[in-house]
């Protein structure tokens, strides 16, 4: 049986990250439109592509949910 390897660099789509956090789309761009009154600082920038396409990495989209789940339980 082969073994799989982790990729510390999976990129995401944007539909895997609405699926992963369960923001809508537009919560997603609004937290990192600096521009924006609901901008995250903290939320992880996507990266680009190609012309019209970005993903997100993976490894940072999971820590950030980790770090949400912190947040949540200290309170």
């Amino acid at each position: 049986m082969a073994q799989e390897t982790q990729n510390p660099h999976r990129i995401i789509s944007r539909k895997a990250v609405t699926d992963k956090t369960r923001l809508p789309c537009s919560s997603i761009y609004e937290r990192i439109n600096p521009k924006n009154e609901r901008h995250d600082p903290t939320f992880p920038r996507p990266i680009k592509l190609g012309a019209r396409a970005v993903g997100w990495i993976e490894s940072e989209i999971d820590a950030w949910l980790n770090a949400q789940i912190q947040k949540s339980r200290k309170a």
